[in-house]
Parts: structure tokens; C-alpha cells; sequence
């Protein structure tokens, strides 16, 4: 599973330090990138100690997506017009 490599979404509550730390994320509605794991919550949560992964990406028409798994190295998340978007989604 690719490597939520930076995160730049603050307010996210798996997000400290610029990196996230769910264990898996989903990415994708089907045709927007967005990190379907986001969401806001007065405390931080996840496994301090690990690295968020992409655990299933439902973009079909992404470059990296083969049978609805990321295959680029690692992503990038950011927020973009009120989301959290995959920076890495490339369109075929």
C-alpha cells in the first residue's frame, strides 16, 4: 500500500505534523480524488507511531489506479475548494 507521504490538511483528525496517521485511507467517490477518510474531531486519532497508507482508491480513470489500488510510490493530500484532495491523482 503506497504512503500517505505528506498530508497538508491541519484540521484533518488523523493529520499531526504534516502526516497522517490512519492506518488506511480511502481515496476517491469515483470521479473526484478526495481523501474519504478526512474528517475534523476535537482530538487527533490514529496510531501515533505509523504512517497512513492507501488502503483503496475509487478512482477508476486515475493513472496510478490498477483494480481500485494505488499503485504510485506515495501521495500527496491537500485541501483544495473544501476538501481533502489527492494531489497524486492523474488522469489517464
Amino acid at each position: 500500500m503506497p504512503q500517505v507521504a505528506v498530508c497538508q490538511v491541519g484540521e484533518c483528525a488523523y493529520n499531526r505534523d504534516s502526516a497522517c496517521h490512519a492506518l488506511a485511507i480511502t481515496v476517491g467517490d469515483g470521479t473526484h480524488p478526495g481523501c474519504d477518510t478526512f474528517f475534523t474531531f476535537p482530538a487527533k486519532g490514529g496510531d501515533a507511531g505509523a504512517t497512513g497508507r492507501v488502503g483503496a482508491c475509487k478512482v477508476a480513470g486515475c493513472l496510478h489506479n490498477v483494480d481500485l489500488e494505488c499503485q504510485a510510490p506515495g501521495i500527496t493530500v491537500a485541501a483544495l475548494g473544501g476538501s481533502a484532495d489527492c494531489l497524486t491523482y492523474t488522469a489517464r
